[in-house]
């Protein structure tokens, strides 16, 4: 029997994650609904690697609507420091998570590093009740390197320091459709959507 997943919850309280994903899902007649809708409390992201955030999450959306949840843990992951920011991305500079801060310790912290190579991870956690035993998990990376002045006025987060070397652009520099079929949110929610059409069947890509 198909199973309806035609609406989930994001379990974010990043207006511009949700948007991003409203982007990326709509053309596949998904509907997606702010966790915030359903005044689902943020869950604690104590785990130190992104998958156990991410699937901590969406369990914790689900548990408090009763609807297919899908949860993103993402973040930058510096070589030369080691892969931070990493999990702690969100939160770099503080507890206050500003964007501005974090990109401000980001630079302080490269200062006088020749190796500036870096990569988005975003990995993706689909579960259709709070304790599916068998979760969809999707895992995306978008190679670059950091620069020290900010490009661009689009994306969020580390965007306008992050360079698709390939490309020559950073990552607020980019047309939406563009980064979406590049970024890391975007490769892990490609290999998500395969995983759902192979295990119960996606809505129609046709519906809008």
């Amino acid at each position: 029997m198909a199973i309806d997943i035609s609406k989930l919850v994001i379990a974010t309280g990043n207006p511009k994650k949700l948007k991003e994903f409203e982007r990326l899902l709509a053309p596949l007649g998904i509907e997606v609904f702010a966790q915030s809708a359903f005044n689902v409390p943020e869950a604690p992201e104590p785990h130190c690697t992104f998958v156990e955030n991410a699937l901590a999450k969406a369990r914790n959306a689900a548990r408090h609507t009763g609807l297919p949840s899908l949860a993103d843990d993402s973040g930058i992951c510096v070589h030369a420091l080691g892969g931070n920011p990493g999990v702690n991305s969100a939160y770099y500079a503080g507890q206050h998570k500003s964007d501005a801060d974090n990109n401000a310790k980001l630079i302080v912290d490269l200062r006088g590093v020749t190796d500036r190579s870096a990569h988005y991870t975003a990995v993706l956690a689909l579960v259709l009740t709070e304790n599916d035993p068998e979760p969809i998990i999707a895992e995306g990376r978008w190679y670059g390197e950091i620069i020290d002045a900010p490009r661009g006025i689009g994306g969020f987060g580390y965007d306008a320091y992050f360079l698709d070397v390939e490309l020559g652009m950073t990552g607020a520099e980019m047309p939406l459709d563009q980064k979406g079929a590049r970024s890391h949110r975007g490769q892990a929610l490609a290999k998500l959507l395969a995983e759902m059409q192979q295990r119960f069947g996606a809505p129609n890509a046709s519906r809008s």
